[in-house]
């Protein structure tokens, strides 16, 4: 199950999520970020595990400039390897 605690002011925020991340939460993840204004990071500590599909999440908001704090090596090695992808095709 997937928890999100916000944190912060209107010019920045930090959403922590914390437990399992599954393809079925990505939409309700991606209207919760969709509803910021704020400079936004995604604070990772307390996350568990990921899908696929949550990677690649994750990659695209790194992408649109959201930070991602306190992010598990297993999940930043996992990034560092679909980029490595991306580039070869």
């Amino acid at each position: 199950m997937l928890k999100i605690l916000r944190s912060g002011d209107n010019d920045s925020a930090v959403l922590a999520l914390s437990g399992r991340i599954e393809e079925s939460n990505l939409p309700s993840l991606q209207s919760v970020l969709d509803a910021e204004v704020a400079d936004l990071t995604l604070d990772l500590q307390e996350v568990r595990l990921v899908c696929r599909g949550a990677l690649r999440f994750f990659a695209t908001c790194e992408a649109k400039g959201i930070r991602l704090k306190n992010c598990p090596a297993y999940i930043r090695e996992w990034l560092a390897s679909e980029r490595d992808i991306s580039y070869e095709q």
